[in-house]
């Protein structure tokens, strides 16, 4: 049996620096910084637009981490930098996950494209938003970055959009190497099968190629974490229930709020071993999804599963973050410092 562990907040505090830094945008309740965190980067900045997700980033995020409440289309790369004391070019890792709803195949897809739409509450167009990370990658002009999308970018009538973003990712500043690729979480140490487009690129000059993680020998099974649940129903099929001893179901949507689905906008539904049937329990999710138990997640229960849905699962940010560090950005500070 593979063994699944999730460190608590205070050993990811206590996880010792290893030298790199990151800027977050997009940053949502804090899955993608919880992985870097826990593979050793310090996040010094991190951008929210949307109140409730900010506000459990709030309070799980480090005390050295300024958080910026603004609408992306507000924020300049010199920003970010002067808040956090480097000069463009000195940032290891830019990071951004713009919201995805716009290329979701459960969603309208291009029906929905150039129009201002409802996202978490506020009122915004979504589709036109990793344009705006490659403007501020642009000024910031880090090591590398890190980009995350759902694995619709590159499907259908959105490869258009997929190659537009690609084009403007690697024109950015000196230029970038970048490499996509559709990554699913259940083979990075994740008891969920969720696949997530992963954009890595790395800057002309430190002359490494982008690198993405090798995928694990085994998976875990759901009912090795989760021994008192039978069965759970599934993404996408509102009638379809799948064994927790196979290949780990979708439990989680990235998009829940977008899917005609109910069970995943009000819980998801898991059969017990008695027969009885009942909605995932919050601490659930946060095991299926890699957050820390003592990971606080403010506002009710709907709020709580959305900031879960639409987060990176740590321990998969974690394997791209360390694969980078380990075979980038240490590299290069070495080549850097004999030259």
């Amino acid at each position: 049996m593979t063994e699944y562990r999730v460190p608590t907040m205070d050993e990811i505090r206590a996880v010792p620096w290893n030298g790199f830094t990151v800027a977050s945008t997009f940053s949502g309740a804090g899955g993608s910084s919880l992985g870097y965190r826990m593979a050793g980067f310090r996040v010094l900045y991190a951008n929210e637009f949307i109140e409730a997700a900010r506000a459990t980033y709030a309070a799980n995020k480090s005390s050295y981490t300024v958080l910026d409440h603004r609408d992306i289309r507000e924020v300049r790369a010199g920003d970010i930098l002067d808040s956090i004391g480097l000069g463009v070019g000195e940032l290891d890792l830019f990071d951004g996950s713009p919201p995805c709803a716009s290329f979701s195949t459960s969603g309208t897809r291009e029906g929905g494209w150039g129009k201002v739409k409802d996202y978490s509450g506020k009122k915004q167009r979504t589709d036109d938003l990793f344009f705006e990370f490659a403007r501020l990658l642009d000024g910031v002009q880090p090591r590398t970055f890190v980009a995350e999308n759902v694995s619709g970018l590159v499907k259908g009538t959105a490869k258009g959009y997929f190659l537009n973003i690609l084009a403007a990712l690697k024109a950015c500043g000196p230029g970038y190497r970048v490499s996509a690729r559709v990554l699913d979480a259940q083979w990075l140490g994740v008891p969920q099968a969720r696949q997530r487009l992963i954009f890595v690129g790395v800057r002309n000059d430190l002359g490494f190629e982008p690198v993405h993680p090798t995928p694990h020998k085994n998976w875990i099974r759901l009912d090795h974490i989760l021994p008192h649940i039978r069965r759970v129903k599934v993404g996408g099929y509102a009638n379809k229930w799948e064994k927790a001893d196979r290949p780990n179901p979708t439990v989680m949507a990235s998009d829940a709020t977008s899917s005609p689905t109910a069970y995943l906008s009000s819980g998801g539904y898991v059969e017990l071993a008695d027969g009885s049937r009942r909605k995932l329990t919050i601490d659930e999710v946060r095991l299926i999804c890699s957050f820390p138990q003592d990971f606080v997640l403010t506002g009710d229960f709907a709020q709580q599963w959305e900031r879960m849905g639409r987060a990176v699962p740590p321990l998969m940010m974690k394997s791209i973050a360390s694969t980078l560090a380990e075979r980038v950005l240490l590299p290069a500070e070495v080549k850097r410092r004999a030259a």
